[in-house]
């Protein structure tokens, strides 16, 4: 029983450190923008919580090996493409860095909302039907 209750909930905290770790990346980029010779690094979110939650085979996934925890993968980083080239070879692009930036905070956002959702409906269950 008590696996079941807590099945969506490590799902989801799954998905926020996975969240955490991709918003670090891209803080990163943006952070070297003006670095010469910065290579952009990125995750697929979508794999990386598939082989985080061991939806896939062992040994597949993007995610093999992201955080420094030995019992759970980090995800495999890889380089942006770049849109343009730069003099100077850096292959931050601003646009999509700042684009993807909001976009993984809004997710990071609906994912808390997400546990807190849970967890109100897993206590108003408990609950007596005689308490308000």
């Amino acid at each position: 029983m008590i696996p079941k209750l807590t099945a969506s909930l490590d799902f989801h905290a799954e998905a926020l450190l996975l969240r955490a770790e991709r918003q670090r990346v891209l803080a990163g980029n943006i952070a070297n923008a003006d670095t010469p010779g910065y290579k952009a690094r990125d995750f697929d979110f979508a794999s990386a919580l598939r082989a985080a939650t061991g939806t896939t085979r062992a040994g597949e996934g993007i995610a093999q090996g992201v955080m420094s925890d030995a019992a759970r993968p980090a995800p495999l980083l890889r380089y942006a493409l770049p849109a343009q080239t730069n003099l100077d070879s850096n292959t931050v692009d601003m646009d999509r860095e700042r684009a993807a930036f909001a976009h993984n905070a809004t997710q990071y956002e609906a994912t808390l909302r997400f546990i807190n959702a849970s967890v109100r409906t897993t206590l108003d269950a408990m609950k007596s039907h005689l308490q308000a």
